[in-house]
C-alpha cells in the first residue's frame, strides 16, 4: 500500500524554524512524530564510500573531494510535497571550482529537480549560492545569491518548502526563492514526480567559479563539506498502490495548509530584502538567454 500519512524524520537537534511564526505552529503541532537518527538509517552513499565520513554518533556526515574523487548521498525514500531541510558547513579557504550540491530529483531522464549548488571560491571572496529547478527535464532557471553571512564558519539550514501550490527556497529563515503554480506558470511546475534527496561534493570547475576561469587547487585538497540535522517532514512515496493521499491535493499536513501556500508579510520583507541586495544573477532579466522572460518570471507573490 502506498503511504496514507505524511512521514517526519529528523537527524538531530528539534525542528527548524521556518521563517514564520504561523506556519512553525503549524509544523510543531503536526501529528507527525519527529526522532533522532543516524544518517545510514536513511541515505545510501552514491559512490566513493572511502569519501564519506560520519561522526562517532552517526548524527554529521562529511563529504570528501580530493583529486581521486567526489562522493554523495541519496535518501533510502522518495517524496512528494513536503518540508526538506538539511544543515550544512561548506568548505573553508580556496575552494574554488568545488561544487557542493543539496538537492530534490526524480532521479528521471525527463526529471524535475530542486537544486541548492554552493559554487566555491577563492579566499575572502562571497560564496556563491545557486538555485535551479528542472521541471520534465526542462530546466535553465539559475538564480544566483552571494550569501551574506561566511557559511564555512558554522551550520546553516537550507531548506525547501513544496507542495501543490507554490515552492520556496530558504537560507535559515530567510525564503529566498518563491516559484508558484498558476494556470500560467503550471507546465514549469513540479506536480507529476516524486524526488529523492540528494547531496554530493564534486569538481565543476569547468563552470562553477568566474565561469571557469578559476580552476581547484588542489594543494588546498581535501576538501570536506559537513551534514547534519536533516529533516523532512513530507509525503513518502511507494511504487506499490496508486497516488498516497498525503499527496493528493489536501491541506491535511501542515506543509499544504493556507498558511504555505503563499509568503506572510513578514516572509515577503525578507524576500524582497535578500533578493534586492544579493542577488547576482537571475535568469528571468537574462535577455539574451530569454527575449520574452519564461511565464513564471511574470508571477507575482500573491
Amino acid at each position: 500500500m502506498a503511504c496514507p500519512t505524511a512521514r517526519s524524520l529528523l537527524v538531530t537537534g528539534v525542528l527548524l524554524l521556518i521563517s514564520d511564526v504561523g506556519l512553525e505552529a503549524l509544523a510543531q503541532s503536526s501529528p507527525s512524530v519527529a526522532h533522532t537518527s543516524a544518517f545510514e538509517e536513511h541515505f545510501d552513499v552514491m559512490w566513493a564510500t572511502d569519501h564519506v565520513k560520519s561522526s562517532a554518533d552517526g548524527r554529521m556526515w562529511n563529504l570528501v573531494l580530493d583529486e581521486n574523487s567526489g562522493s554523495g548521498f541519496q535518501s533510502k525514500g522518495k517524496f512528494k510535497y513536503g518540508w526538506f531541510s538539511m544543515k550544512l558547513k561548506l568548505v573553508p579557504g580556496d575552494s574554488a571550482g568545488v561544487v557542493t550540491a543539496y538537492y530534490l530529483s526524480s532521479n528521471t531522464d525527463n526529471r524535475d529537480e530542486m537544486d541548492f549548488e554552493f559554487l566555491g571560491n577563492r579566499s575572502g571572496e562571497p560564496y556563491v549560492l545557486q538555485t535551479n529547478m528542472y521541471v520534465n527535464g526542462v530546466g535553465g532557471r539559475e538564480q544566483r545569491m552571494n550569501l551574506w553571512f561566511d557559511p564555512t564558519q558554522k551550520f546553516h539550514a537550507y531548506s525547501i518548502l513544496w507542495n501543490p501550490h507554490n515552492t520556496v527556497f530558504y537560507v535559515d529563515q530567510v525564503p529566498i526563492r518563491v516559484h508558484r503554480n498558476t494556470p500560467q506558470t503550471r507546465d514549469m511546475y513540479p506536480t507529476e514526480q516524486p524526488m529523492y534527496v540528494f547531496s554530493s561534493i564534486w569538481n565543476g570547475d569547468g563552470w562553477a567559479t568566474r565561469g571557469g576561469l578559476d580552476k581547484i587547487n588542489w594543494e588546498a585538497a581535501p576538501f570536506v563539506s559537513a551534514y547534519e540535522k536533516f529533516h523532512v517532514d513530507a509525503c513518502e512515496w511507494s511504487e506499490m498502490g496508486g497516488v498516497p493521499a498525503c499527496a493528493a491535493t489536501t491541506s491535511l499536513n501542515w506543509w499544504n495548509q493556507p498558511l504555505a501556500w503563499s509568503l506572510s508579510e513578514k516572509q515577503k520583507a525578507s524576500y524582497r530584502w535578500a533578493t534586492s541586495k544579493y542577488m547576482g544573477y537571475n535568469y528571468c532579466t537574462d535577455v539574451a538567454r530569454y527575449a520574452t522572460p519564461p511565464a513564471e518570471c511574470n508571477v507575482g507573490l500573491d
